[in-house]
């Protein structure tokens, strides 16, 4: 099983010009899984939270594309939270922990990148069917 210390800050590559900042993103290099899926969040209200999930084969990076947000991670033992706030930085998460994103500055917007197609069977969506599938109860 995952542990929340597997859960990993990526850093991207920056490239710098008096235009601005870009930064490259590719399959396999700064992502340690092909992508198939992005997705992001955006105009979430003030105290709201999002994910209260985990997968069972997906593997993800979320990024603070603008703004900052928490991230709440949980492998069934040990619980963790990482602050988002860095367009350059990612976190990587692997399968089977449980996430919840929250405290999203106005403005934020965290992008998500995926290793699976959106597949609803691949959820957990209650914590207490997330924590009998890692004590081997499911």
């Amino acid at each position: 099983m995952a542990s929340v210390h597997d859960c990993q800050i990526l850093e991207f590559p920056r490239i710098q010009d008096p235009r601005g900042t870009l930064t490259p993103i590719e399959n396999n290099r700064q992502i340690p899984f092909e992508i198939e899926r992005v997705y992001y969040l955006y105009d979430v209200p003030g105290g709201a939270s999002r994910a209260g999930h985990s997968h069972k084969q997906l593997r993800q990076v979320l990024i603070a594309i603008s703004g900052s947000f928490d991230v709440h991670l949980d492998d069934g033992h040990e619980r963790r939270v990482i602050h988002l706030n860095r367009p350059h930085q990612g976190l990587y998460i692997p399968r089977m922990i449980w996430r919840e994103i929250d405290n999203f500055s106005s403005n934020a917007v965290c992008i998500a990148l995926a290793s699976l197609p959106y597949d609803e069977s691949d959820y957990y969506r209650h914590y207490e069917d997330f924590a009998r599938a890692v004590k081997g109860e499911l």
